[in-house]
This record gives C-alpha cells, structure tokens and sequence, in this order.
C-alpha cells in the first residue's frame, strides 16, 4: 500500500444523497482523490458544482445526468451511491475500466446474487479490467470488518451476536421516518413478521455468511423474527407525531443457522421513542441510546459496546459518514485490486489516510 499512497486516484461521486453529499465532501478533501465529476439524477442538480452540491465552496466541477459524460472522464473509481441498484449502470461503468467502491449491499457478497446477475458483473469486470466493492457501516463494518478482528484471536467460535441500537427521534425527515421505517403507522394484525421485516435477510444475511464462510463455518440457513413498539402515549419527535398505539419501534433478529443452532445473528432496534408496549410481549432492552454492542462467545470471550459520543442535536450530522467514510476509505485498495467483484474478505485490511 505504500507504493499506493504515491498515486491520486480520478473519482466520480454517483448520486448526492444524505450520503453520496458527504462521500464526496469527504473526497473532495481526501488527499490521495481527485474529483472529476458529479452524477445526479435530478435534473435540477445537473450543471451544479461538486463543492455546492457536497455543502463547501465550489471546485469548478460540475454535476451531470449523463452516464455518457461520467464514462468519457474515465475515472479510476466510480463512488456508486444511488437509492436502487441499477445492473446495467454497473456493468457500463465496469466495461468502462472503471473501478466502482458502492454502498449498495446486493453487491457485498458475490454468492448471494442471482448466479446469472453475478456472471455478468464478472464478465463486465473482466472485459474493463476493474473491480467492484461494497461496503458501509451497517452491514459492513460491524458485520465484516469488526467480526474478523474480533475473532483473530479466537480458535473457538460458538456464537457471534451484533446488536444494533438506532434513535431515530431526532432524524427530521418525514419521509425516512414515516413512509420508509412505518413509525406512526397502525400495525396490521397478524403480519408482525411479514415483509417489513424481510430487508434484514436480504441485508444483513449475505453479509454474516461471507464471515462466517470466511471464517470455515458456513452457515446452512437463516431464521428471521421480528417485532414492533407501539406508543403508550401521543409523543412529538422531530419528523412529526408518533400517535398513540402507532409503531414507534422496531426489533428484528436474523440468526445464521448452522448444524441447527444459532451461530450468528444481527438484532436491530430501532426506535423514536423507548415508552412502549411491544408486540411480542417482552420487555425490550435499549442498552445504548445508538451505537453497537458485539458479543463474541467462544475460547476467548468478548464484549464490544460502540457508541457515539456527540449531543443529540449533533447526531443527525455524524450519520452519514457512518455509511459514507469506509467506502471512501477504500478507494485506493479498490482501484489496485484484481478484476472482479472483491468482498471484505478478498480486500487487504482497509487503513485511512488521515493525514
């Protein structure tokens, strides 16, 4: 990585979400990252510049809605951050010869995809001579790169739990909080477990299976359970009113399954407010207001709380580079693997360059 450091890689910041607007803040400021360009697809945010569109001054970089004009800068990487995963944009830009670091999670691990979807990214890498990663905080981070240091110093596994704490009540964004995560919603009888809670197998599965493949203890299956928080009383959030007797919060559990026991699961909390009454009939534990607790047990046991220490009027600010920093992070190993789609696995340890 040394000889690596030495080169400024050309890169193209693909849609400005919450997200994609801090990774390309944060790679306008990197010191090995140039940005050439700015894919939007508003057209009202075409033409506008990079530095305007990530919140600081202008850097005579301006955004555009055409995938012809991000292929004809021929960038080293390609930051693909889009609300949907689109395969043919992938394949075009990885024929291209391209290098894509995304945050979107159907491309975490090749195994989980269609076979046939997973065979044409390959063909496209091979015919570009590029590759592709995913990866964020959650899934990423905390189910990748934080179980694989955990469990180098283990030579017994006997089960991985990641816990996930989230406080949604100070996020001022309606749509995210009301249309998307169903806060303030009448949950419908008898579909507590049904699909609302499906995106954790096809978020969070594949991505305990790669470490648990990794680490020579495939999983043979997954169980999903979930649950939902209603309001005891009307309470006011930033994003608006939580009605009495409404989904306040949310708990699902998948566990990766092997030789029938539980060998890994994933257990997200989310909530805006803890004044509940849950529909499982249990007492839920908010251990961290947000953060992370990992528990490792095996011959060496561990104990892992992660939370972030920043005021609650700060918190909706720091999110986005939960997500938004890793990917940024790993550009340069990337951009100097071998053709195809790399894992957390397949990448050398990711190192920021801070300074």
């Amino acid at each position: 990585m040394t000889e690596q450091r030495k080169k400024r890689y050309r890169v193209v910041q693909w849609a400005t979400g919450n997200v994609g607007a801090r990774a390309l803040r944060r790679a306008i400021e990197h010191p090995d990252l140039e940005v050439v360009g700015v894919y939007v697809h508003s057209p009202a945010k075409a033409g506008m510049d990079a530095g305007t569109l990530a919140g600081i001054a202008p850097i005579g970089v301006f955004a555009t809605n055409s995938i012809e004009d991000v292929l004809a800068l021929k960038p080293d990487c390609v930051l693909y951050m889009p609300h949907i995963c689109s395969y043919d944009e992938i394949c075009r830009i990885l024929e291209s010869g391209s290098n894509i670091v995304s945050t979107r999670m159907e491309l975490q691990n090749p195994a989980a995809l269609d076979p046939a979807i997973a065979a044409r990214i390959e063909a496209a890498c091979q015919r570009g001579q590029s590759s592709v990663h995913a990866t964020g905080s959650s899934p990423g981070f905390i189910t990748e790169a934080m179980p694989i240091v955990l469990a180098s110093i283990q030579r017994r596994l006997d089960h991985l739990s990641i816990n996930e704490y989230a406080d949604c009540s100070t996020r001022n964004s309606p749509e995210m909080i009301f249309d998307m995560m169903g806060f303030g919603h009448k949950p419908v009888p008898g579909h507590v477990n049904d699909s609302h809670f499906e995106h954790a197998r096809t978020s969070f599965g594949p991505s305990l299976q790669l470490i648990a493949t990794a680490l020579g203890l495939p999983l043979d299956g997954f169980k999903l359970h979930g649950a939902v928080g209603l309001a005891r009383k009307d309470t006011q959030i930033d994003a608006g009113l939580i009605p009495a007797g409404t989904i306040a919060a949310t708990r699902t559990t998948l566990s990766g399954m092997r030789n029938g026991k539980p060998l890994m699961s994933f257990t997200s909390t989310w909530y805006v407010t803890t004044d509940i009454d849950s529909s499982d009939g249990k007492p839920w534990e908010f251990r961290l207001s947000s953060g992370w607790n990992v528990v490792l047990q095996g011959d060496c046991p561990l104990d892992v709380t992660i939370s972030f220490p920043v005021s609650p009027e700060d918190y909706p600010e720091m999110t986005p580079g939960l997500t938004a920093h890793r990917p940024i992070n790993a550009v340069p190993y990337v951009c100097e693997a071998p053709p195809g789609i790399r894992t957390t696995v397949d990448l050398p340890q990711i190192i920021a360059r801070l300074g």
